[in-house]
């Protein structure tokens, strides 16, 4: 049998593309929609303009990141397995508790916004005026009280293309509104708000659309059933705290390039390393739908302890992903410097070899893009914690030093680093203990 054919005549394969696939293009016409809205920002803004306006977002969602416990995680791991077994009441009594967590979080991170908004000002913008764009900005937060506990009830009740759709409605606000700047020579302060009414729409969206889909599967009274009912609150906790460090030291040492470069450089270099990036994450536009769609489907095989169609699972979706990966890469190292030229102007041409570093390390954690989602499932949510943090750390220090020397190359470089050496060791472990659980179960 050919691997085409291999491919076709697997269900659970086909279920996982089909899925994943209406989610695919909801959101490849929100990133052509984010192109576009790039284009005019960059051009209105320039370098210095677009690395602060970048800057006043990434603080938020970062402060946000620090306590967050990635419900969405939670409701998967847990939920889903109680939806399956038809534990209505137990589903409800996780719902209310990962939502009212979620929306006292969110509480918590936009009060610790508005009582740092001068630090960021100083450290990180480094330009005097600009500390009440980080509280408005912050607002977001509050319309983002449910997101992570939303987008768990849309995975777990199959109907995650709906956050495609959300997400597209949310794009064609931010681009009317900035549209309107760039033709109209808007400002930094129109962009603003153009990015918050977006964050704002996806939000509150989310919400209202996984609250219609839970009332479908556990009934209009679904919130009124008691905590009680869980008899396994300390291992959801252990979770849940798991998580929640996890989430901080990837959100600390991945996913706020842009604040650290600020902290090296100045704005003008994150305007060059924002657009590299940006570019770059466009990778995420095929692979985001899968691990979406993937993570419910890992978890259940898990509980099932089907370990050898989990492993062709696996194999399978690592194909795939590396296939339009690799193919993505090598389009944006080769073309890269037209790429920029396109899509915002001469005046970012300094970010090309940036672009060139991020490339390599993001093409290789989206192929093995289901490290983390597996060692959750598999019982082992220390692993990536311990691994992350060494990595990060390792990456910071010589940030110290390589950064300031060779500006956003180094960046860029470095965060690949991390990217090649905590997914590969947690996928390889990941993989080895599918291998030993097999063992075990044949003796």
């Amino acid at each position: 049998m050919s691997l085409l054919s291999k491919f076709k005549n697997d269900p659970l394969f086909a279920k996982v593309i089909r899925s994943s696939g209406s989610l695919f293009s909801n959101n490849t016409i929100s990133m052509g929609l984010s192109v576009v809205q790039s284009i005019m920002a960059t051009r209105l803004l320039g370098p210095a303009g677009y690395g602060l306006i970048g800057l006043v977002m990434a603080f938020p969602a970062t402060i946000n990141s620090i306590f967050s416990f990635r419900m969405n995680e939670v409701i998967v791991r847990y939920g889903g397995d109680y939806l399956n077994k038809q534990e209505k009441e137990k589903a409800a009594a996780l719902l209310k508790a990962a939502g009212l967590t979620e929306a006292a979080v969110s509480l918590l991170a936009f009060l610790v916004v508005l009582f740092t908004a001068s630090l960021a000002e100083t450290y990180s913008a480094k330009t005097p005026g600009t500390a009440w764009m980080f509280t408005v900005f912050a607002i977001g937060l509050l319309a983002n009280f449910n997101t992570e506990t939303s987008t768990g009830i849309l995975q777990i009740t199959g109907r995650i293309r709906l956050l495609g759709v959300i997400n597209l409605i949310q794009s064609i606000f931010t681009l009317l509104i900035i549209t309107g700047a760039f033709f109209l020579k808007g400002t930094l302060v129109t962009v603003l708000i153009a990015y918050l009414v977006g964050k704002t729409v996806l939000g509150l969206g989310i919400f209202f659309v996984a609250q219609v889909q839970i009332h479908k599967a556990l009934g209009s009274g679904w919130w009124r059933h008691s905590f009680s009912v869980l008899d396994s609150w300390r291992e959801i906790f252990r979770f849940a705290i798991s998580s929640n460090v996890s989430a901080t030291i990837i959100k600390i040492f991945r996913e706020s390039e842009v604040l650290w470069v600020a902290f090296f450089l100045d704005t003008t270099a994150v305007g060059y390393y924002r657009v590299a990036y940006n570019l770059v994450y466009f990778l995420a536009l095929p692979s985001d739908p899968l691990i979406h769609v993937t993570f419910p489907e890992i978890s259940r095989l898990v509980t099932e302890k089907a370990w050898s169609k989990l492993k062709s699972f696996l194999k399978k979706i690592t194909t795939l992903s590396l296939a339009y990966n690799i193919s993505l890469g090598a389009a944006y190292i080769f073309l890269g410097h037209w790429i920029i030229l396109i899509f915002s102007g001469e005046k970012f041409v300094n970010a090309y070899p940036a672009l060139v570093a991020l490339t390599i390390g993001l093409v290789f954690n989206y192929i093995l893009f289901w490290n983390r989602p597996l060692l959750l499932t598999l019982g082992l949510p220390g692993f990536p914690i311990y691994i992350t943090l060494v990595s990060g750390v390792i990456k910071l220090a010589l940030s110290f030093w390589l950064v300031p020397m060779y500006g956003i190359l180094a960046a860029g470089a470095l965060l690949s680093y991390y990217y090649i050496t905590s997914v590969g060791i947690m996928a390889l472990r990941g993989v080895r203990q599918i291998q030993h659980n097999e063992n075990s179960s044949h003796h």
